[in-house]
């Protein structure tokens, strides 16, 4: 029997009807191929990648750019909403750096720079800061998974301005009309922030429209640092073949821009929830993920990774039942007798 086939085997040999279990079944069937070597026990780690954008200056958020920092310090300190989510599932989590606007590093460093630039003037990064985020995401991962033991990652990121940079993003790799990708952020609901973003990414795309000739390109001129450590550790994930979880529309469209780079990508990557950011469905769809795959709808939009670390506990929930549940072969059924048919009165 074939690796594929005992996983099959091992899923449709729980004691409950084939399939009965959804989602949660197809997915712990991908995080077991990514593995190839069975059901063994998750050892998850959650990565936030944490940056600001240059963008901001432009009026495309509600906060101000300073909330970047501080809320990437709560996040380090253990008092913000994905502090306590992974220490309720006891998931490890590393608050990463990769170019928040302060002069200290908060959590992690591998600040790339003190923020990007304004994309609507100039490339948001130079060539060896992107080359240098990169470098630090993948690095990163290879130490997870090579030294520390970790089997699934799971990504979020903080940064004020990054729905402008993802939205603008993947407008430039797929073509997608900009009404159509988006979305508000954590901005309230209003026309003027819309026609902001909107504004902000006409002007990026037709300033840098002769150097949009790769996703690396796209990222590099109008993405951010979170969005570029992001891709890097994705692929590098696939690279090592260790799953990962992404979370809402920031990771949706990093994993988006690591397929168009590496096909293998799709084969590691897991769906979490599906952001109310328009923009989510097209950025999974780039990556090969229809909406239907997708197992949690609860309307967030918090970023962080909150939806992937719920993710990563249901795939835990999975794994132990998989693991646990009594097997249908343990049963003595007989064949049922055929009944007589009774003529009606």
């Amino acid at each position: 029997m074939d690796y594929p086939a005992q996983i099959d085997e091992l899923l449709d040999g729980m004691a409950k009807p084939p399939g009965s279990l959804g989602l949660l079944e197809k997915h712990l069937k991908k995080l077991l191929l990514a593995w190839g070597t069975g059901l063994t026990e998750i050892s998850p780690h959650h990565l936030i990648f944490a940056a600001d954008n240059g963008v901001v200056e432009e009026g495309v958020a509600a906060y101000p750019a300073v909330i970047t920092c501080l809320q990437a310090r709560n996040m380090a300190e253990g008092r913000a909403t994905i502090s306590s989510f992974c220490r309720c599932q006891g998931i490890p989590y590393t608050v990463v750096d990769v170019g928040v606007d302060s002069a200290e590093p908060v959590g992690l460093n591998r600040k790339a720079a003190q923020g990007t630039r304004n994309f609507t003037r100039e490339p948001a990064m130079s060539k060896s800061e992107y080359a240098f985020v990169q470098a630090a995401a993948e690095s990163l991962v290879r130490e997870l998974v090579a030294d520390r033991g970790c089997n699934l990652l799971s990504f979020g990121e903080m940064g004020i301005g990054n729905t402008t940079t993802s939205s603008a993003v993947l407008h430039a790799l797929t073509g997608a009309e900009v009404e159509f990708v988006v979305g508000y952020g954590a901005s309230a609901p209003g026309l003027e922030v819309l026609k902001r973003k909107r504004n902000a990414i006409a002007r990026g795309m037709e300033l840098h429209k002769d150097d949009l000739a790769t996703p690396h390109d796209m990222l590099r001129c109008l993405g951010g640092f979170d969005l570029a450590a992001m891709c890097a550790a994705m692929r590098e994930c696939a690279r090592l073949k260790t799953p990962f979880v992404i979370d809402g529309f920031i990771s949706a469209v990093a994993y988006a821009c690591a397929v168009r780079i590496d096909e293998r990508v799709k084969h590691y990557a897991i769906p979490s929830h599906l952001s109310k950011e328009p923009g989510m469905v097209y950025a999974l769809l780039t990556g090969g993920i229809v909406a239907e795959e997708v197992p949690i709808r609860a309307n967030m939009a918090l970023g962080e990774g909150t939806g992937a670390v719920l993710m990563v506990g249901l795939l835990r929930l999975m794994a132990e039942a998989a693991r646990n549940v009594a097997r249908l072969s343990d049963f003595e059924l007989g064949v049922p007798e055929p009944q007589p048919l009774t003529a009606a009165r």
